[in-house]
């Protein structure tokens, strides 16, 4: 029986993976270092922004020292502020729709997103759900990004510790994670959690990993979901 759903954010609730993209891009090219889309959709992608620039860094053979790390950080944040200020947030079909869905069928709702946490807080209160989520484990929350499990850790353990608490505890497999990449899907099943992938990023063969794997959440429903996942009362 399923009790709770962990929403990954970038690439399951908000398309802004390519905004992603385009800042590291701007925040590297300011340092001197180029990255490709390939390179980012290969390497990168799933990795929270310090990991990402650590990474990128040193692949181009060069040291990133810990202020250094948090300025590139507090840039691109800056410049990702001001794009969602012009724009708002672009939330990907469907998405909205099952939260409203899960959260009035009595499901426990939260977060864990290598984001920061104030992005996401953004874009819940934008789509006006903010309220229906239980908890929210961003970049700030963790010491190493997916496909570490440490956030699904942190999400569980919030899921039983944070009020109101449950009657019972949650256990891991009453728990889906819904995710649209190869390392949230590692992180989520090294916690023995349930998994959805959506090809909303990577391609359904590329998400071999998830216990059922659909190309989009647009027209999802939840009963439909949970048959599928054999997870139903």
């Amino acid at each position: 029986m399923l009790r709770a759903i962990l929403f990954d954010f970038n690439g399951i609730l908000v398309d802004d993976e390519p905004i992603h993209l385009e800042l590291f891009q701007q925040v590297l090219d300011e340092e001197g270092i180029a990255l490709s889309r390939e390179d980012y959709w290969k390497h990168y992608l799933g990795f929270d922004d310090a990991e990402c620039f650590r990474a990128v860094f040193r692949s181009a053979g060069r040291e990133l020292e810990a202020a250094h790390s948090m300025r590139l950080i507090a840039r691109k944040a800056s410049y990702y502020r001001e794009r969602m200020r012009r724009s708002g947030y672009p939330f990907f079909p469907g998405g909205v729709e099952l939260v409203l869905q899960a959260s009035e069928a009595g499901l426990t709702l939260g977060v864990v997103s290598g984001a920061l946490r104030e992005e996401i807080e953004g874009a819940l209160q934008q789509a006006k759900i903010r309220t229906r989520f239980k908890l929210i484990v961003g970049a700030e929350d963790v010491s190493a990004s997916k496909p570490d499990p440490e956030g699904y850790r942190v999400g569980l353990q919030q899921l039983n510790s944070q009020p109101p608490l449950p009657d019972r505890l949650f256990h891991p497999h009453e728990v889906l994670a819904i995710e649209d990449s190869p390392a949230g899907l590692q992180a989520a099943r090294g916690v023995g959690l349930c998994t959805l992938g959506v090809a909303q990023t990577y391609g359904r063969e590329e998400l071999g990993l998830a216990d059922v794997a659909v190309e989009k959440l647009a027209g999802l429903q939840l009963g439909e979901l949970l048959e599928r996942l054999d997870l139903a009362e």
